[in-house]
């Protein structure tokens, strides 16, 4: 079996249908491990699409759950580009493991959605804020670590401007726009690009405004990514310190589904958003 990378859209699709397939065919993971010629926690792997499965593995999953020719070569098609490198697993080294995963969901992605309540989401940033944030992370080494880093955000931000980039909608709390990253000078630029980015489609960001009160997302921030392909389920990422957990249970993503839109309801329209990121950089200056 090949080594851990980052789980691409393909990927997840992949495993779903092969999980499907086992379970249509009414064989256990042991039984299907015992021909596979593996362990039935590696048969779990490949379905929970935490491994990539080799070709060879795949073909011989189908001739056991007696796949039909033509489907049989769509489906190792799809095994084929599932297997394709992006970008981001040269760089595994650099990016937190925990992390590798939303880089490969993130370039596949048709829409990304959440909130965020302490900084500009990392795809909005501008490098000198970036450096800052990146900079105030104690476990970062101060120099080469730092810059590998920083590398990497911004190569993520190429997706922005993409033959087909995603559709970006995103809420931010207020303290977002107040709180001075990296100066005053840093902070007013960063203000700009935000703005600048809010007139481009399709790209929307709407604030939170202090006084709006209390709403369901005090707890923390989160993204929402929604895939070209029906069925490719939506993904829901929650990040804290150190980690990150990914939600896909349907209940689980309507549930962030509804409160996105709660939010996206409560928060300022697009052109009171920008009148009050103008104001914030007013008073940076």
């Amino acid at each position: 079996m090949s080594a851990q990378r980052s789980p691409s859209a393909r990927q997840r699709r992949l495993a779903a249908i092969l999980r499907s397939l086992r379970k249509e065919k009414g064989l256990s993971r042991d039984a299907v491990a015992e021909r596979l010629g593996c362990s039935a926690p590696t048969v779990t792997r490949i379905e929970a699409a935490l491994v990539g499965a080799r070709i060879s593995d795949v073909t011989m999953l189908l001739e056991i759950y007696e796949v039909p020719p033509h489907t049989r070569e769509i489906l190792l098609q799809l095994a084929r580009d599932a297997r394709k490198r992006g970008w981001w697993d040269k760089m595994s080294d650099t990016i937190p493991e925990y992390f590798q995963s939303y880089v490969g969901l993130e370039e596949d992605a048709s829409s990304i959605c959440g909130y965020e309540t302490e900084y500009v989401p990392g795809l909005f940033q501008t490098e000198e804020y970036a450096r800052a944030v990146m900079g105030a992370e104690p476990t970062l080494a101060p120099d080469e670590e730092l810059t590998q880093s920083l590398s990497i955000r911004m190569k993520r931000q190429e997706l922005l401007t993409s033959a087909t980039p995603p559709e970006m909608w995103m809420v931010l709390n207020e303290a977002v726009i107040r709180r001075e990253v990296g100066g005053k000078d840093v902070m007013r630029r960063q203000l700009l690009h935000l703005l600048e980015l809010s007139q481009q489609n399709p790209i929307n960001i709407q604030v939170l405004a202090f006084d709006s009160g209390a709403h369901p997302a005090m707890n923390g921030g989160f993204s929402i990514l929604k895939f070209p392909k029906p069925s490719d389920p939506d993904v829901v990422y929650v990040e804290y310190w150190r980690g990150s957990i990914y939600l896909e249970a349907p209940n689980d993503v309507n549930a962030y589904n509804r409160m996105f839109d709660h939010l996206r309801a409560r928060a300022l329209g697009p052109d009171a958003t920008r009148r009050l990121i103008e104001q914030a950089a007013g008073g940076t200056s």
